[in-house]
């Protein structure tokens, strides 16, 4: 059973109240365009569940299917070379409170990454 916040646009998005064309989804992850997009592809994973952050997340098997829809998005789409990135805490410039990967490709990154 998914748990939700009702403050989090991530959780709108999951239970539909929040429209969104989904690039994967089962019945425990979603994943989206980023609106906000800092590479020319840039897609959020969530889980449908609420957990705010990795540091908070209880659940291993969830957190392997968030993993693996990773895996699973970028070799439908044929993307051999990506940035995944897990942003935890404010401090990390995480800005929504439910966790999320980014998958960023289509560009060359540099490291540090800023």
């Amino acid at each position: 059973m998914n748990k939700f916040d009702e403050n989090c646009i991530f959780c709108k998005i999951a239970k539909g109240e929040i429209p969104t064309t989904p690039v994967y989804e089962t019945e425990d992850v979603i994943a989206f365009n980023d609106l906000n997009p800092q590479a020319p592809v840039h897609i959020l994973v969530i889980p449908k569940s609420h957990y705010p952050s990795l540091s908070e997340i209880d659940d291993v098997e969830l957190l392997g299917k968030v993993a693996n829809a990773v895996r699973e998005i970028t070799k439908k789409l044929g993307i051999t070379s990506y940035r995944t990135v897990i942003n935890t805490g404010e401090q990390a410039g995480q800005t929504v409170m439910h966790l999320h990967f980014h998958i960023m490709a289509g560009r060359e990154f540099t490291w540090p990454a800023g």
